[in-house]
């Protein structure tokens, strides 16, 4: 009887991987498609989206010191679709993730990680060269630089083939630019900094390169370094070669529960990782094409989770993505940004959507211009696209996964001055769910905004009330705080659904619709505009697919009106 396969949690080692009997979502029939796109390709995705793994499968397939082939493909689409190019080549790979750690200024950190990459380099492949020839790498070091041009010039002289993989390739950049600021960065990046001078080594040393990373910032700031890889980033031929498709989370499902490890509804698995994790799409011409992609990670968090305890995480929120957000929150200099930026991040939020289009490429220095911001949003996985308008892009929040980070910058503005207390509203929250008491926790988050809206010189109304409220509302788990969802042939304000598969005692729902008045605003408007408001929101009650969605709870439906900065209605229509 076969072993059962180990789920592949936290594994970037495709050796480590094939050799242990870890499950494997076999992505190399992109081998062949990489190979006729180009010789020097450059791809950006979200963090967590399998792209180690896979760089680690095409170094095991390229590799001309390997002979283990047959037992590390065994079984994949490859086996019986081998390239020409199958171990041909010498791979010098690189992760840029590690080039910050140690001892020393950056230059030193960076030559120094580079140095024992290419000491290594040289120890594996030296049987292709000349006896001596590592001990003679090894002498110019710690510059990488001059190791890299003996390296290259080496090779050329043998006619042999050199591939060069750089996994996170902006890392070292990004932390700089967080870290030590644009001025330090600039510096390393542009005329004789070092890490640009490296960037021009590469250029016609190598047969073939492929440079994967989360950002477009530093690939512009190097374009007359390195200036002649293709960005495949929204190819729709790559737009499923990483993260995971529905069919291949199904198929993971059913292996699992094949060998009876897990004993829950498919169907009601893949319901509840749908919001959380999918939706992903990184290329126009697959919009209606292919199907929306799942953060890899994230699906193995999540059945992980069924193996270990037979059911869904608490958190669907993968704890070790903290990390990455911190990461992201630096980057985007939330604290520095301007009010244009902030008023991106409130839009987003609450509208869940906006037009716009994507750059390929932009300089540090102009990462806050509206159509960069916007873009680095989308390539962090903070947006994705969702629909076309004209000749520009739809793009909006994938999933509850990164809406909960949107609610989290939020939260960073608004939590401190509202005063509220998050234990309080947690009891609130509760009550909301098992009573149908609404009144105090929506009271409650209202009397907060009064101390938010004081200190702020600037209001934009009703989106930045409504984004408030929704952010506060994020903090229960009980609820998937959707805002914009259409009913009817409208749009619902928030729509608060309950989540059953992990709450089955959540008893009541609520579909909240919210109105704001001007400090000028007469009764007569005020109102007129609460009648309209009884009408939508009974109008989106009629949705035929409220029942479904509402999981046999009480829908609530709840009409909130604000004035500046004062609830003046509060009522369960």
């Amino acid at each position: 009887m076969e072993e059962v396969k180990m789920l592949p949690y936290g594994i970037a080692d495709f050796e480590d991987l094939r050799r242990k009997n870890r499950y494997y979502a076999d992505k190399t029939k992109y081998i062949p498609l990489l190979e006729n796109a180009g010789d020097f390709l450059f791809l950006i995705r979200p963090r967590r989206f399998g792209k180690s793994i896979f760089l680690s499968m095409l170094r095991c397939y390229y590799d001309i010191a390997r002979n283990d082939f047959d037992t590390l493909f065994d079984g994949l689409w490859i086996k019986d679709n081998p390239t020409p190019l199958k171990g041909k080549f010498q791979i010098m790979y690189f992760d840029f993730s590690q080039a910050t750690v140690g001892k020393g200024n950056l230059e030193e950190r960076f030559h120094d990680y580079c140095s024992i990459i290419l000491n290594s380099f040289a120890k594996t492949y030296e049987k292709y060269y000349w006896e001596g020839f590592a001990d003679k790498v090894s002498s110019f070091s710690p510059n990488s630089g001059n190791q890299l041009r003996f390296i290259t010039n080496e090779a050329k002289k043998l006619g042999i083939q050199l591939y060069l993989i750089i996994d996170e390739y902006d890392n070292f950049t990004n932390d700089v630019l967080n870290e030590q600021g644009e001025a330090v960065y600039h510096a390393l990046t542009h005329a004789t900094g070092f890490y640009r001078e490296v960037f021009k080594i590469y250029k016609a040393n190598f047969q073939k390169i492929l440079f994967m990373g989360i950002s477009p910032v530093t690939l512009d700031d190097l374009t007359s370094g390195f200036n002649i890889a293709r960005n495949i980033t929204t190819d729709p031929r790559f737009n499923m070669m990483l993260g995971f498709s529905e069919t291949e989370v199904r198929e993971m499902i059913s292996y699992y529960k094949g060998v009876g490890l897990i004993t829950a509804d498919m169907g009601q698995m893949i319901e509840q990782m749908k919001p959380w994790y999918d939706n992903y799409c990184f290329a126009r011409a697959s919009l209606g094409r292919d199907p929306k992609m799942f953060n890899s990670d994230m699906v193995i968090y999540y059945i992980k989770n069924y193996l270990d305890f037979g059911s869904a995480p608490e958190q669907m929120l993968d704890v070790n993505t903290r990390t990455d957000y911190k990461k992201l929150k630096r980057l985007m200099q939330l604290d520095g940004m301007g009010d244009e930026q902030q008023s991106i991040i409130r839009q987003i939020a609450v509208e869940n959507e906006l037009v716009s289009n994507i750059n390929t490429s932009f300089p540090a220095e102009r990462i806050f211009d509206q159509d960069n911001f916007v873009s680095l949003l989308y390539y962090y996985g903070m947006l994705t696209i969702v629909g076309t308008e004209l000749d520009s892009l739809v793009l909006g929040i994938p999933n509850n996964n990164v809406r909960k980070q949107y609610y989290e910058y939020l939260l960073t503005e608004y939590k401190l001055p509202s005063g509220i207390s998050t234990q309080r509203l947690g009891a609130a929250f509760r009550a909301m769910a098992t009573t149908g008491d609404f009144r105090t926790a929506l009271t409650m988050i209202t009397e907060g905004y009064k101390n938010v809206s004081s200190v702020r010189n600037a209001i934009e109304g009703e989106r930045f009330f409504q984004g408030y409220l929704m952010a506060f509302l994020s903090l229960t788990a009980l609820y998937l705080t959707a805002p914009e969802v259409e009913m009817n042939h409208g749009y619902c304000d928030i729509f608060l659904m309950p989540d059953k598969v992990r709450y089955p005692a959540v008893k009541h729902s609520y579909i909240i619709e919210l109105k704001y008045l001007s400090a000028k605003d007469s009764e007569e408007t005020a109102q007129a505009q609460w009648d309209g408001a009884v009408s939508q929101v009974r109008t989106y009650a009629a949705d035929r697919k409220v029942e479904q969605m509402t999981r046999d709870t009480e829908l609530h439906l709840i009409v909130m009106q604000v004035r500046v900065h004062e609830l003046v209605r509060l009522e369960e229509v």
